[in-house]
């Protein structure tokens, strides 16, 4: 149980944040070219999915997040279409439900299997998902194995391997990859390549600020309050600016809503920016942190890389 705790925790805290940016990127991700770990998880509907069953068969575009996950409810919509557009040409679409990003009131830190399976249909039914929604044991296993980010997408290719990854679902890479993958494989006869560079490392912000409203309502009023009062002035623009924008928040124009969103991203990105210097400066000869040599057996950070 306690292993489940840490991995769920019941708040979100700014130093978190502070710690997925400090990071290497993708962290202990698989990289691209590398092969994709397996696993077996039962979706929604009952049914158990094999990742390696879809080998030498089709093409898999696996993304992770949850229902209080800012850049989820970012990315989802677009995410659909590209399901939608994909479909018919041997690309399969999977979600993994994680943790809770911004756990609150109304959608918990998990407890149980049932908790975590309310909350991924909550989240299949707000956001009209049609592709499967597996969702992770208690203790994130498959998660942590990819990297346990918020929000992060893996193209792997019909021969099993990483042929591209995407830190926050940025969806207009991911097609990009995806047809650059397509055309390799029909062009040259192969299963597996490294596409469009072999990832994106960006941080959609605008946009993932325009959405943190709808993304932590679902959690509740503690999922709002502890993201204002852990990031201060910055989050609370960019909430009321994503609640005031939300029927215009896929086609964001010149209004008050959106310059209070933006205002938010430009005031939490010179936070941590202040904050990661200050960590530099902190860091002397002998208060520096040193990684420990069984960490990555260990998974000394499979409970890091939490946050937006």
């Amino acid at each position: 149980m306690f292993g489940f705790a840490r991995y769920n925790y019941d708040q979100f805290q700014r130093q978190q944040l502070v710690k997925n940016f400090a990071r290497t990127k993708f962290g202990h991700a698989p990289n691209p070219g590398s092969s994709a770990p397996d696993f077996e998880l039962r979706s929604l509907d009952g049914e158990k999915i094999r990742l390696s069953d879809f080998k030498h068969e089709k093409n898999v575009v696996l993304t992770f997040g949850s229902a209080t996950c800012p850049q989820t409810a970012a990315s989802i919509s677009q995410l659909r279409e590209l399901e939608e557009n994909f479909h018919d040409e041997g690309v399969q679409f999977l979600f993994v439900y994680t943790r809770e990003a911004h756990p609150g009131n109304r959608i918990p830190a998990h407890q149980s299997r049932e908790d975590k399976v309310h909350a991924a249909e909550i989240f299949r039914d707000e956001e009209h998902i049609e592709f499967p929604i597996l969702v992770d044991d208690l203790s994130g296993r498959t998660h942590r194995r990819y990297g346990s980010l918020p929000n992060p997408t893996f193209i792997i290719d019909t021969s099993g391997r990483i042929a591209f990854r995407s830190l926050a679902s940025n969806t207009d890479r991911i097609e990009e990859a995806l047809n650059e993958l397509l055309e390799t494989q029909q062009n040259r006869g192969v299963e597996h390549a490294v596409v469009a560079g072999g990832e994106d490392a960006s941080m959609p912000a605008v946009r993932m600020f325009m959405h943190a409203h709808r993304a932590l309502s679902r959690g509740g009023q503690r999922s709002i309050r502890n993201f204002q009062n852990e990031l201060g002035m910055p989050a609370r623009m960019a909430v009321t600016g994503g609640r005031l924008a939300r029927p215009i928040a896929d086609h964001p124009g010149t209004t008050a809503a959106t310059a209070l969103a933006v205002a938010g991203v430009l005031g939490l990105g010179l936070w941590i920016g202040r904050e990661l210097r200050r960590r530099r400066f902190d860091q002397t000869p002998y208060r520096m942190h040193t990684v420990p040599r069984h960490g990555r057996q260990a998974g000394w950070d499979d409970y890091e890389a939490v946050g937006i």
